[in-house]
């Protein structure tokens, strides 16, 4: 097989609404509400489903937020997804059609989850993630309350997997068009690089995907297979940008990393756009977060002992989630130091409201470079919105991260105005381990 070179074609939509015919012309995407909406319902537990669509600036809240899903196509035949929405194919190669600054966002109509979290689209609160700047076509649906009893991760599967195939559905429009831009990313394989390229300090990426839970269908998944099924395995990164990745996260909201920011790893971007400038990319190792301390051990031993293989001068630990997390997090950079390979990790941290608790759950001397993303604990107070798009009931259940039904001295989450006292924890995807961020350091 050639080595992978993967190109994204880019049309950047600025408006949405819906007509008679989903089509895309001068960054005008048309959706036909009818037709998407029988891509969600091919799954017979999906019950209600409607599309809405939201803007930046909308007096907007969404809640509970699911995922989020990059729209694409996959020109020449096969799914955006191998292996979840279609059959096995390798990712990496060839041609995707991407659109731009929008996203699927799947919603909980009646119920929120542990893994589900808040997007306000303007105000105070649209500063903490990246999707309050994209235009958001939101499926606000439910499943049968039955199902939704026996099989809470189907139920998430079920939702999930109607985002993927709408925005599958959606990418298609743009199918036969010439892309507005082409982003094309190659690496030459590991031991036939250039000379010049070889005297750069080599680095290699380091993922480490949510994957334990020991019960299957709550972990993130690699070409559909549950992550937590793996040992650490070297893939290209072209494979994580093209749809070989996909969110099924059972994570705290803020901690967590949905399929569009698989699609769009802002860390495997900005470690080609130095690769062979400043370093040598190698490529990316695929590790995962287990439950026994051997587990984590084990991963650790195999991520260091596949650095030094490839010849890697440093690397970058990212983890999705905190807490029991931790211990493979700093498993992991512990062993790759050990191994003379220089580590900087990426996570976030949970420090209490006041701050004052111990950031990580376990730490070491030598995990000696960290880049904190955000304090999961920290209190978020938001103002009303004139529109709730889902339920904002749901965050005022307990058991859904970062919001509550009753706290002693803050009341519950959701006040009778609208209001709402959080930890950030509630906010979707707003950490940003993967490599980008709404906010700045003088707000830490």
């Amino acid at each position: 097989m050639p080595e992978l070179k993967l190109e994204l074609g880019n049309f950047y939509v600025k408006d949405i609404v819906f007509g008679e015919e989903t089509s895309y012309k001068d960054g005008l995407l048309t959706v036909n509400k009818e037709e998407a909406l029988k891509v969600v319902f091919e799954d017979e537990h999906i019950t209600e489903a409607d599309l809405v669509i939201v803007k930046p600036g909308d007096e907007v809240r969404i809640m509970p937020v699911k995922e989020a899903i990059e729209p694409r196509h996959r020109v020449g035949g096969g799914p955006v997804f191998p292996g979840v929405t279609g059959d096995l194919m390798q990712a990496g190669n060839g041609r995707t059609h991407c659109l731009k600054d929008c996203s699927v966002l799947v919603v909980g109509k009646h119920w929120g989850g542990f893994q589900d979290g808040l997007i306000d689209m303007s105000g105070e609160g649209a500063k903490y993630t990246l999707f309050s700047q994209f235009i958001n076509i939101c499926l606000v649906a439910d499943t049968d309350e039955e199902f939704e009893k026996r099989e809470q991760q189907k139920k998430n599967h079920a939702l999930r997997w109607a985002g993927m195939r709408l925005s599958e559905y959606l990418g298609s429009c743009v199918a036969d068009m010439e892309p507005e831009t082409l982003d094309t990313y190659e690496l030459a394989p590991v031991t036939k690089r250039s000379e010049e390229v070889n005297k750069l300090p080599s680095v290699v990426l380091v993922l480490q995907p949510q994957s334990q839970m020991e019960e299957l269908g709550y972990n993130d998944l690699n070409y559909g297979w549950d992550c937590n099924r793996m040992v650490p395995t070297f893939m290209h990164p072209n494979e994580v940008l093209d749809g070989a990745m996909i969110s099924g996260s059972f994570m705290p909201c803020s901690s967590k990393w949905s399929t569009y920011d698989f699609q769009n790893y802002q860390m495997i971007r900005r470690l080609y756009a130095e690769h062979g400038k400043t370093l040598n990319f190698l490529g990316v190792i695929m590790s995962n977060l287990n439950v026994a301390l051997e587990q984590k051990q084990r991963a650790a031993l195999f991520v260091a002992q596949m650095a030094k293989s490839l010849g890697a001068d440093s690397a970058i630990v990212a983890e999705e989630g905190y807490g029991n997390p931790d211990a493979d997090f700093i498993a992991c950079v512990v062993a790759l130091e050990d191994a003379g390979v220089k580590t900087v990790g990426l996570t976030n941290e949970c420090t209490g409201r006041d701050g004052m608790s111990q950031p990580l759950v376990t730490l070491d001397v030598k995990a000696d470079a960290i880049v904190s993303c955000g304090n999961v604990s920290e209190l978020i107070k938001l103002p009303p919105m004139k529109t709730v798009v889902g339920e904002l009931e749901a965050l005022a259940r307990d058991g859904l991260s970062g919001g509550w039904s009753t706290d002693e001295v803050l009341g519950s989450s959701v006040k009778e105005d609208g209001s709402i006292v959080m930890e950030n924890n509630a906010m979707f995807c707003g950490d940003r381990v993967t490599g980008w961020s709404t906010k700045t350091m003088s707000e830490y």
